[in-house]
């Protein structure tokens, strides 16, 4: 049976074309209100806005939530955009720093190889370590420095501190340094202050032995070491180290240069004095004996060209 009174829809869809009429009638009247240009609507338009708009802080505090997030979140997004920038920053300081700590370490020991007194009559070359071509069986290193220097074998090589070896191999372009500790090592030096002679042998260890020391009684450990010179291949005077006494019970030689931290040798170029033979060579040498015609001295007289030959 049909409904008499017919569906819901029939009464709500009158009713609603009736609100929005009202609402939108409404709207227009707030509006030609709110336009109205006389003293007695602006008192009361004041009046409306004094009481509505203080009462809307909880409709518009939403609003103002969002916009500090909004501004929180650009924030944000600055202070990342910093921090990554102070990242590459650090990485780039701390590049720089490790380059400076370098120049730092290669500037001490140029300092140190011009502390180094040497014989004026000596002159020297600096060359930069190359790489340590040591073994358990030989102890030596290599520099950047060659034949096309003026290079030879038997010139000391000396660090900041001491003498660390002698040449032994010439390259055109490099050269070895065999160190004091190799085991063929072999360097005439005199013990101060008490002048004896000895050789420092290398054995391979940190502390190479002294041999051949001829009263070692008289020698303590502390004593100064230096070259002496003999056999004319290094120059004498150099440091070499001080004596210590050995866990063996031998004296030994605590070798001044730094093994440790060897960046740059200054090799000194000693020229060996030329061996003379004949002392006359410096007056004519290379030249045939002439005989020089002298005066008689007075008194003597002429010989006689008819006269004897003596007898005998």
């Amino acid at each position: 049976m049909a409904n008499r009174y017919g569906s819901p829809d029939d009464y709500a869809r009158p009713i609603r074309r009736v609100l929005l009429g009202l609402l939108i009638l409404f709207l227009f009247a707030l509006f030609m209100f709110w336009r109205i240009d006389s003293p007695r609507a602006e008192r009361l338009r004041a009046q409306i806005v004094d009481r509505v708009v203080p009462n809307m802080d909880w409709a518009l505090l939403p609003v103002a939530k969002t916009m500090d997030m909004a501004r929180g979140f650009q924030s944000y997004a600055r202070i990342y955009d910093q921090n990554q920038e102070l990242r590459r920053e650090l990485q780039q300081m701390k590049g720089w720093k490790e380059a400076a700590l370098q120049l730092e370490q290669e500037n001490a020991k140029l300092l140190d190889l011009n502390k180094v007194r040497l014989d004026p009559k000596l002159t020297f070359i600096t060359g930069v370590v190359l790489a340590d071509a040591g073994s358990p069986f030989r102890k030596s290193v290599l520099l950047n420095i060659g034949a096309r220097d003026g290079i030879l074998d038997g010139w000391a090589a000396t660090d900041g501190l001491g003498l660390v070896g002698r040449i032994s191999g010439v390259g055109a372009t490099s050269s070895r340094v065999i160190l004091l500790t190799d085991s063929n090592s072999r360097v005439p030096v005199t013990v101060q202050p008490s002048g004896h002679r000895a050789l420092v042998a290398g054995d391979n260890s940190p502390l190479p032995p002294l041999d051949f020391l001829d009263s070692a009684e008289q020698v303590r450990p502390g004593d100064r070491i230096v070259s002496s010179g003999d056999g004319g291949v290094l120059p004498a005077g150099l440091l070499v180290g001080q004596v210590v006494l050995g866990k063996d019970g031998r004296l030994r030689a605590r070798l001044a240069a730094d093994y440790e931290r060897l960046e740059f040798l200054r090799v000194l170029r000693s020229h060996p004095a030329e061996a003379i033979s004949d002392p006359g060579g410096l007056v004519l040498p290379d030249r045939p004996a002439q005989t020089v015609a002298t005066a008689p001295a007075p008194g003597d007289l002429p010989p006689d060209p008819e006269a004897e030959p003596a007898d005998g």
